[in-house]
């Protein structure tokens, strides 16, 4: 009897070292870590529904024009899967923004059983009893870093209303969780502290300076930094002045300050040229916005040079320095020939946005 039971002490005690065992594994085994590229969405969607009114809506307001770029580029990229795209190939799953729309009345839908697997039956139950309940967000589904936005409706007719509404708030979303990778990328390969250093001494201002830009003009009017590539010149001019009065702070005084430093500064190899902005072609938009809680006017076109086949995309703010009373002015503009300009204007966004007194 003691020797039938020793067997069967040893042999539980076997099954849980094996359960341990098999839980061990488990906990170490490598989550991956989640790929792809800045301003990509991966759209899980049924195959009928993306050839439908339902996709038309959702391109209509991801794939809209990026502000403002000399030819035209979406503001994401988008990549549609089925749910069974989705399990067809195993890296499918481990990209970074997912956005999974389906119809929560169509039980013969794949991607409504994977929302309702995904979010489990009291979310479900909820979203059918409140119509203001219409997404959802998760993270870390099969990888780290990931972001998934879950948009569903009780029809599709509500679908579309919700992809509507909820437009601004996950576009914000996704540029968010964006920005982590776009710092990656900006300061891939530090950050200049001569440079910096340089700028807060002769401005006031501190502002993240990548390692690989250099120092084109420094006077007493301005600084000039530039990063050239073999495929592009990402430049960044800033230039400090007094706050006199709300005027300044105008779509007209942006583009005098802008045009007189490119008249000045900024030409070709060819004589008699300068830059200036050309809001003939494209329009100038402006709009007021806070930068890290300072008042600031941005601006977004297109220059050219005078004289000269050379143009390309600008992104200019106008920051109140609250502590001296003055403005600073930063115009970051690209020249990419051939090149998409939306990514370089984005990155020169980025690093204005880390400006601070």
């Amino acid at each position: 009897m003691y020797h039938i039971r020793s067997i069967f002490i040893l042999i539980i005690s076997s099954l849980a070292f094996y359960s341990c065992s098999s839980d061990m594994q488990r906990s170490l085994k490598s989550v991956p870590t989640a790929f792809g590229t800045v301003n990509e969405i991966v759209v899980i969607m049924d195959a009928e529904m993306w050839d439908g009114p339902v996709g038309d809506t959702l391109r209509y307001y991801y794939s809209a024009a990026y502000p403002v770029l000399p030819q035209p580029e979406p503001m994401f990229d988008l990549r549609h899967f089925t749910p069974e795209d989705l399990q067809a190939e195993v890296l499918r799953k481990e990209l970074r923004s997912y956005l999974i729309v389906g119809d929560l009345s169509d039980s013969y839908s794949s991607t409504t059983s994977l929302i309702k697997n995904h979010l489990g039956n009291e979310k479900i139950e909820k979203a059918k009893r409140d119509t203001s309940y219409n997404s959802n967000v998760g993270r870390d589904k099969w990888a780290r870093g990931q972001i998934l936005i879950y948009q569903f409706g009780l029809s599709q007719k509500d679908l579309i209303e919700n992809l509507k509404r909820n437009y601004p708030a996950i576009k914000k979303r996704i540029n968010q969780a964006d920005k982590p990778k776009i710092d990656a990328s900006v300061y891939l390969d530090g950050e200049s502290q001569k440079l910096k250093q340089t700028v807060k001494e002769k401005l006031g201002v501190d502002i993240r300076i990548p390692n690989d830009y250099f120092m084109a003009l420094n006077n007493e009017d301005v600084i000039w930094l530039r990063k050239e590539t073999n495929k592009a010149s990402s430049n960044i001019i800033l230039k400090r002045m007094p706050y006199k009065s709300q005027t300044q702070l105008s779509k007209e005084n942006i583009k005098t300050i802008r045009d007189n430093i490119g008249r000045r500064y900024v030409s070709s190899t060819v004589e008699d040229t300068y830059m200036r902005t050309n809001d003939e072609d494209l329009p100038l938009l402006t709009l007021q916005k806070k930068v890290n809680n300072y008042y600031t006017l941005e601006a977004r076109g297109i220059w050219e040079i005078v004289n000269d086949y050379m143009g390309g995309a600008f992104i200019s703010y106008l920051v109140h320095n609250p502590n001296t009373n003055e403005l600073i002015f930063l115009d970051g503009f690209v020249y990419a020939p051939g090149e998409d300009k939306r990514d370089y204007i984005q990155n020169l966004e980025h690093i204005f946005d880390t400006v601070a007194f």
